[in-house]
């Protein structure tokens, strides 16, 4: 099941009424929203939305039947032992882990940023942004991680040389497993034009 898709089912799952209307459609061979609604005491819209999203989710069949020349929909239920299971390196992978493996970065000249220094004074504890102008102007400040704050202890000057994110990695001793956060972190500063990108 698709992260979005597994929201979505949570979100009506944890709804006080679900358990009730799963009830309603395991004891029937199918049924219409009015009809769940009036049993329940609950508003039309509401059973609904809920028999609408259960079946875009195929947990059930809806079918349009006519009565008295109007249409309407009656809902059975399919699944009746529903697991889902989700992928989270697939799901939330990096967007655009891939188009960092070949470019080169350093810090962006005037980018109106603080770095601050740990204890230890070996690398970066946090970084603090300074975004809009005059008075509208507002700051966001990141913690940083122990291999985010060494990373950026190392990225060269605003005047100095391009270095790849591996060769930073590499000067900053940072073991390769820390490198999704790493370039998570250069992402969002790049659109905050912290750094630049050769």
């Amino acid at each position: 099941m698709k992260f979005e898709e597994a929201a979505r089912f949570g979100t009506y799952i944890a709804k006080s009424y679900s358990k009730d209307i799963f009830r309603l459609l395991n004891n029937y061979r199918d049924i219409s929203a009015s009809e769940a609604a009036s049993r329940l005491g609950m508003h039309i819209q509401t059973v609904q939305d809920f028999l609408e999203a259960m079946a875009e989710l195929n947990i059930l069949s809806k079918k349009e039947v006519t009565e008295r020349k109007r249409p309407y929909f009656r809902y059975t239920l399919e699944k009746q032992k529903i697991a889902f299971e989700i992928d989270l390196l697939e799901e939330l992978e990096n967007s655009g882990e891939n188009s960092l493996e070949h470019s080169k970065i350093r810090e962006k000249k005037n980018a109106g940023v603080r770095f601050s220094l740990a204890r230890n004074g070996q690398y970066f504890s946090n970084v603090a942004i300074w975004a809009g102008k005059g008075r509208e102007r507002t700051e966001k400040k990141i913690n940083l991680t122990t291999a985010q704050g060494k990373f950026l202890y190392n990225l060269p000057f605003p005047d100095g040389e391009y270095l790849s994110l591996e060769e930073i990695r590499v000067k900053a001793t940072i073991e390769p497993d820390h490198m999704p956060e790493i370039k998570d972190l250069v992402e969002e500063l790049i659109q905050y034009k912290v750094i630049e990108v050769l």
